[in-house]
């Protein structure tokens, strides 16, 4: 059962915060790389995207977290059905947003990476990954479109407000992964772990990420 739910869009330190919920032992946690380690999932994820209701049960069977993409497509959704689990607002500056997801997601949605093109291409499950990036990932989070700069932050923003708003504030952290471990863990009740706060995921590792199997929980 759900935890914690990541209702940040991913390049706001997903991975990151990943790691973090791991190592408090709020694992495992779905990111987005799961779907490369379980490609079967992808169609229970793209149905949810097109409208079946708690198709996204199946894929998180087992999982007592969530972070990025596809889970934040759902955030709504999960946090109704796990009305006892903590919801995480991961943010940045919406300029700095915009210029890693244009280079990292959106470069390799619009196959700038010819490395990761042909990953996708040789994918066992490439033709449900692209249904849910673009009935979910482009359909739901972004307006059906990923073209231009003003209104893919106006996307971002409108996205953070809504779960500003819906999400009560004893049960929802705004969170930048800059601040470490203190928030994080006095959200979760949790002693702050000797360990220092990870980082994980920076652009320039971005292309090495896709389609590799996620690091272990």
């Amino acid at each position: 059962m759900l935890r914690v739910i990541g209702a940040g869009f991913g390049r706001t330190g997903t991975m990151t915060l990943r790691t973090a919920l791991c190592a408090l032992g709020f694992g495992p946690c779905y990111h987005f790389t799961e779907v490369f380690a379980h490609p079967e999932h992808l169609r229970h994820w793209a149905a949810a995207a097109r409208g079946r209701p708690g198709a996204w049960r199946v894929p998180l069977t087992g999982y007592a977290a969530t972070t990025d993409w596809p889970g934040v497509v759902f955030w709504r959704e999960l946090a109704e059905a796990y009305p006892e689990a903590k919801v995480i607002l991961t943010t940045r500056d919406a300029a700095e947003w915009y210029e890693s997801m244009r280079s990292t997601v959106f470069a390799a949605i619009n196959g700038r990476f010819p490395e990761t093109a042909d990953r996708f291409r040789a994918f066992e499950a490439a033709e449900e990954l692209a249904d849910f990036r673009e009935a979910g990932l482009i359909g739901r989070s972004f307006g059906g479109r990923i073209d231009g700069r003003d209104h893919v932050i106006g996307c971002y923003e409108r996205h953070n407000e809504d779960v500003r708003r819906t999400v009560p504030a004893e049960r929802l952290l705004d969170f930048h992964v800059a601040q470490g471990w203190e928030p994080l863990c006095a959200f979760l009740g949790v002693p702050v772990p000797g360990l220092p706060f990870p980082r994980s995921n920076a652009r320039e590792d971005f292309r090495s990420t896709v389609l590799n199997d996620p690091a272990p929980s």
